[in-house]
């Protein structure tokens, strides 16, 4: 992935081994939101608790956020083809171990396998994008990545719904199973390698502190709830200890260029801008995608077909708008869409803190739209600015950092509102409010929290530069990070 080769404008085409990318990202990323309907019904067939079954969602982000740290290392030491084979390999293993799992525990161990392998795609995707497309075509092609990318997850949760109404929950991975093998088929077909692999052995410790440490981290935040704080918080600090360690050790390692995730990234400013952006958009994303289907299933008793169909729109809207985001990024560059859209965030997120029981559906679909064109209208240009600051070299290190980033925030922003609504409500039962009253102003509270970090997010948007700024940065204030 380090090689330099000289990158020709694409005449307005997206590169074969960045379209084959592209699709298996799409499948592997359905994947990871296909199972959120299948809880109650995994609940009674294997006789396991509502919060058992939820690990079926934490393991996959919980081996996401340790996987992630050693993909930068991993990318520079194999080709292309070999991080797509074992990548589609890990996962296919993962998804047919699901499908026919006798029990919850082997069902727990395919879904860890099946996250192994996703943790690679994203990275390897972002990477050899960079690698491949010349700085004037990269808004177009992410946007078309964009595309994929957030159509998937706004799919997996209609198909699940859909699927599960005529049929058990293994048929989720027993219909992803033969898709995997076409993708992975066709890949190896049309797949070639891009850059060289360089040679360099692995650090050990750094792996465990990688892995203890952001798994650490994901874990305790994904165990925070209203009267369960202390234990959360004691695994949080340990987390975070273990961060603070590699950290220190990464920079150690620096010295002698063989670090497992290069620090050095975060040298360009730019970048650094992009990824607290990227973060805490990303925190408020999820934070919504938990409180809507809660709000549209527990207290306006849609079904999650239902709730499905009604938050897919924003979804399609998202993924359909990002080559058009693409295209006007290449042509006005990025503070145009990216102060507009952390604006939009915002506004969005507003809204929803005055959801009622009888808040018209035709607002909570416009107010999910606004958020999710607003998100599109910022991710593809952060995404684009953030990684386009770098050298070359640090292209891997980069998307990898930016992964386990999101990982995180992922895991933030669930139990920030999880937290924040479920102590209101039971502050406001006790002082004898009725139930439904105390989870809507719950979840209204925990909405204002999302649009109050949202502000963050404008901020950040106001201090990024236009993607030329972004280039005479990497070029004239980053020299650094080429020599090193």
């Amino acid at each position: 992935m380090s090689a330099e080769p000289s990158v020709p404008a694409l005449g307005g085409r997206t590169p074969t081994v960045i379209r084959v990318l592209v699709l298996a990202t799409f499948v592997v990323i359905l994947n990871e939101t296909i199972m959120i309907n299948a809880i109650p019904r995994l609940m009674a067939d294997l006789a396991v608790t509502e919060r058992a079954a939820q690990w079926v969602s934490t393991a996959f982000m919980l081996t996401m956020a340790a996987v992630i740290p050693t993909t930068g290392w991993f990318l520079q030491r194999v080709s292309t083809r070999q991080a797509y084979a074992v990548a589609m390999a890990v996962f296919l293993a993962g998804t047919a171990l699901s499908a026919v799992a006798p029990s919850f525990a082997v069902l727990l161990l395919g879904r860890i396998i099946q996250a192994g392998g996703t943790a690679v795609m994203m990275p390897l995707l972002m990477t050899t994008l960079m690698t491949v497309v010349p700085e004037q075509d990269r808004g177009r092609v992410m946007g078309n990545v964009t595309l994929a990318i957030s159509v998937a997850p706004a799919m997996g949760p209609v198909i699940s719904g859909a699927v599960l109404q005529i049929g058990s929950w293994r048929w989720l991975f027993v219909l992803v199973l033969p898709i995997t093998g076409v993708v992975a088929w066709l890949g190896m077909r049309r797949l070639e390698n891009v850059g060289e692999p360089q040679a360099g052995g692995i650090d050990s410790v750094s792996v465990v502190l990688a892995a203890l440490g952001f798994g650490g981290l994901v874990f305790g935040l994904s165990r925070f709830e209203s009267g369960n704080l202390t234990g959360p918080a004691v695994i949080v600090a340990a987390g975070s200890a273990l961060i603070a360690a590699f950290v220190f050790r990464q920079v150690r390692l620096q010295r002698t260029g063989t670090p497992l995730l290069d620090l050095r990234v975060l040298l360009s400013g730019t970048y650094t801008k992009a990824l607290v952006l990227m973060s805490v958009a990303f925190l408020a994303m999820l934070g919504s995608m938990i409180l809507l289907p809660l709000y549209l299933q527990n207290l306006r008793g849609l079904s999650p077909l239902q709730t499905g169909l009604l938050v897919m729109p924003g979804g399609l809207a998202m993924g359909l708008l990002g080559p058009t985001v693409g295209r006007l990024f290449d042509r006005f560059g990025g503070r145009l869409l990216v102060i507009p859209g952390s604006v939009g965030i915002t506004a969005a997120l507003a809204g929803f803190t005055q959801i009622s029981m009888t808040m018209p559906y035709w607002q909570l679909l416009g107010l999910h739209i606004l958020l999710m064109v607003s998100l599109a209208a910022a991710f593809t240009p952060v995404f684009t600015l953030g990684l386009g600051a770098l050298a070359r070299q640090l292209y891997s290190h980069g998307s990898s950092m930016l992964g386990t980033l999101q990982q995180v925030a992922a895991a933030f922003g669930t139990a920030l509102v999880v937290t924040v609504m479920s102590a209101r409500s039971s502050t406001l039962v006790a002082e004898g409010a009725d139930i439904i009253t105390a989870h809507l102003d719950g979840m209204r509270l925990a909405f204002g929290v999302s649009a109050g970090l949202a502000v963050i997010v404008i901020v950040m948007a106001v201090l990024l530069p236009s993607r030329a700024a972004a280039v005479e940065e990497v070029e004239t204030t980053s020299p650094e990070l080429v020599k090193r």
